[in-house]
């Protein structure tokens, strides 16, 4: 990392001005146009950003070799083992170990025992290399549906990603979050098409599909030699070059001319990258309409432009398990994806009502940091930090934004998967790591100077859940640690206890997501927990009116127990905003009026429990009509106990039912599959209620049968065709 020293400009400046009047003889070009430029103008607005501009070298070459990118695809592309290639070459690991290996060490980057006895990732893993002398922060993201949170939270704080297909499986369902996700946070992406030695590899197929399916404005620069077992290099479009890869780990490259039988297809396929690049890029169109010969290094720099204007992806090919195409891959990204100071960054200004500030991103300005992921480690909670502008140093003192507090930066690290080594200080455009720092995702921290914080990101709601006990009631403590750490670190993962069934509920984005949490719990906090649905929050209600008259009346010496209750139920019209209603229509002091909060009380307690199955009555209308008292022997009890008995009594003649609580569903499907997917939730008994277009998708809402209840879900209870709401 680059030590920055103060530069000498102001002394300079101060010099020039105060000398202006010094007589001077054939100046050397630099100094006439230095006193040209002060001396005439007096400091003027273009001399202070001139001189401004001279301060850039001691951070800009720093920041110009700097690359901060993401690894993301669909589940089973390869991203995890493509990591552990550009480790290995980059030297920051000396032997390659694979995802499900039969050595049992596993990949780097899968660092947790669950992910690599189940040969997944399930966290997203950290780590730094040097390639060419350029710095490269990696981010390797789980490629599983139900952990997206850990692809949002990455591409929130890149500059790049790699967008990883495979040639056989082509564009996945996942492949199309994930380009959505990049979508929303504007990151410039290459593509890298993987297993192209696999049976049935066609990359020209996965190119055609992320045109059609995802939108991309692309084209190969790259072509490969020879398919799936024959596969055995690559040709660079750009350079016009083939490459081969030997050695035991494909470390060792071989250039050479492009093959005779090959010069055909790699003419019309550069012809069609040009094309591509064209259309998007003003100054390669001329020269490609003018017919002048593009050079390699035209090219280079038109696709450089059109990659980070988000206008073009470029699509790079390979293996990464048969270690072949991973070293021009990573020229690509050095190649092709920005650096942080050519990325637009945003925060919020709090004191101007939330203005929207553009970040220079360089290490001059005030430190803005973004904490984007929490993580108990070792040492208490580790918190990952992007800077994006201004220099943090070890034993700074720093402001969260959010909550104002000015907190000390105990130690500073980088991370490698889940190593780490301590610095001193990190500057604009970098990704670490700190400790002892109390604060939650999404924190901003600045030095105090100024108040900005940055857009937070988009966390989906959870879509399942599932009801969870410690087996022992002496783990409570510990279990109760483990569902708080958990729900800190994942912003998806919620915990409620629900009031009715008294059951602790977790909720998260799918049964993988949920099961892996369980498994946590049970190995790292050594608490055994049992599993199940949650009890399904069932209503009762009732169809007609049904009169009651009950005297309760209890001597067994002493004061006795005296209340008489007379009167009838019935339910409330549909969609009436109340659930219950007790009305007081006695005319007369029967019952003493003191008596009549007991006696609602008593008819509320009551309903909170149906004779059914006993699930909280609803929609009901108790009045009382008449009633009868005892001098003595009438006391509050004994009116709360006659209205409970009376309300059991004249519940069955009500004709009560059960109501069945209903989930108001929204899918989002491309516009193709909406046939089937409608049919489906009518084969589910679901009833459809809406089918809107948004973009290229189709969003379909449906009422469909809750089968068991989450914490967040909307209920919609559904009595005789006539729905209320109920978003309890």
């Amino acid at each position: 990392m680059a030590r920055f020293q103060r530069s000498a400009v102001p002394r300079l400046l101060y010099t020039l001005y105060s000398t202006k009047a010094a007589p001077y003889s054939s100046p050397s070009p630099t100094a006439a146009l230095l006193r040209g430029n002060f001396e005439v103008r007096h400091f003027a607005a273009g001399n202070v950003a001139r001189a401004k501009d001279d301060k850039e070298p001691w951070w800009k070459e720093s920041m110009e070799r700097l690359r901060n990118i993401g690894i993301s695809a669909h589940i089973d592309s390869g991203k995890t083992t493509l990591t552990e290639r550009v480790l290995y070459y980059t030297g920051r690991i000396h032997e390659i170990h694979e995802v499900r290996g039969k050595d049992g060490v596993g990949a780097k980057m899968d660092s947790m025992d669950l992910e690599r006895e189940k040969g997944i990732t399930i966290q997203s893993a950290a780590t730094y290399c040097t390639w060419k002398d350029y710095q490269i922060n990696i981010i390797d993201t789980p490629g599983h549906v139900d952990f997206t949170i850990e692809v949002e939270r990455a591409l929130r704080v890149l500059d790049g990603a790699i967008l990883v297909l495979c040639s056989v499986g082509g564009v996945q369902s996942q492949s199309i979050t994930v380009d959505r996700q990049m979508r929303r946070y504007e990151v410039p992406r290459l593509a890298f098409i993987n297993k192209l030695d696999r049976m049935g590899a066609d990359p020209w197929k996965v190119l055609n599909q992320a045109r059609s399916k995802l939108r991309h404005h692309t084209a190969a620069v790259q072509v490969p030699i020879g398919l799936e077992e024959n596969f055995k290099g690559l040709i660079d479009l750009v350079q016009l070059k083939a490459y081969y890869f030997h050695g035991s780990s494909g470390e060792k490259i071989v250039t050479e001319e492009i093959p005779a039988d090959m010069e055909a297809i790699v003419a019309e396929k550069r012809r069609e990258l040009i094309e591509v690049v064209s259309e998007v890029d003003d100054k390669l169109a001329e020269a490609f309409l003018s017919d002048e010969p593009i050079s390699p290094a035209d090219l280079e720099e038109a696709v450089r432009r059109a990659t980070i204007a988000r206008k073009f992806v470029p699509v790079f090919m390979g293996s990464a398990f048969k270690n072949k195409g991973v070293q021009p891959l990573l020229d690509g990204v050095l190649s092709y994806l920005p650096c942080p100071i050519e990325v637009s960054n945003y925060a919020l200004d709090q004191t101007k009502n939330e203005e929207k500030v553009m970040l220079p991103g360089t290490p001059d300005g005030p430190l803005v940091a973004l904490a984007f992921k929490l993580e108990e480690g070792r040492f208490g909670q580790l918190t990952y930090l992007r800077v994006y502008e201004g220099v943090v140093r070890k034993g700074d003192f720093i402001v969260n934004v959010n909550t104002g507090k000015k907190i000390k930066v105990p130690r500073l690290v980088r991370m490698h998967s889940n190593e780490m080594e301590d610095i001193q200080e990190a500057h604009a455009g970098q990704i670490v790591a700190v400790f002892g720092v109390d604060c939650a995702s999404g924190d901003t921290f600045t030095n105090g100077s100024v108040k900005f914080t940055m857009t937070s990101m988009n966390v989906p709601e959870p879509v399942m859940s599932l009801a969870v006990q410690p087996v022992s009631k002496d783990s409570g403590g510990q279990f109760s640690k483990a569902l708080n750490r958990f729900q800190r670190e994942d912003p998806t993962f919620r915990v409620g206890l629900d009031a009715e069934s008294g059951q602790t509920i977790i909720s998260g984005m799918g049964e993988l997501h949920l099961d892996i949490y369980v498994e946590r719990i049970r190995r790292e906090y050594k608490v055994d927990a049992t599993v199940g649905k949650p009890r399904v929050n069932f209503r009762e209600t009732i169809t007609q009116r049904a009169e009651f008259d009950y005297l309760h009346k209890k001597q067994s010496g002493g004061q006795g127990q005296y209340g008489r209750v007379c009167g009838y139920v019935e339910p409330l019209p549909p969609g009436s905003p109340i659930k219950f209603e007790f009305e007081n229509m006695i005319v007369g002091q029967a019952i003493p009026s003191n008596f009549i909060p007991a006696i609602e009380k008593g008819f509320k307690e009551a309903a909170n429990s149906g004779s059914l199955i006993g699930h909280p009555v609803e929609n009901i209308r108790v009045v009382i009509t008449d009633g009868a008292s005892h001098a003595v022997d009438s006391s509050e009890l004994a009116f709360k106990l006659a209205s409970i008995y009376a309300f059991r009594q004249c519940y069955s003649a009500a004709r009560p039912v059960i109501l069945e609580p209903i989930m108001l569903v929204e899918l989002k499907v491309p516009t193709e599959f909406q046939g089937t997917v409608a049919g489906d939730i009518n084969k589910r008994k679901g009833v459809i209620v809406g089918n809107d277009q948004d973009g290229d998708d189709s969003v379909i809402t449906a009422n469909h049968l809750l089968l068991f209840p989450g914490t967040i879900e909307q209920y919609v209870w559904l009595l005789n065709g006539t729905s209320f709401n109920d978003t309890g």
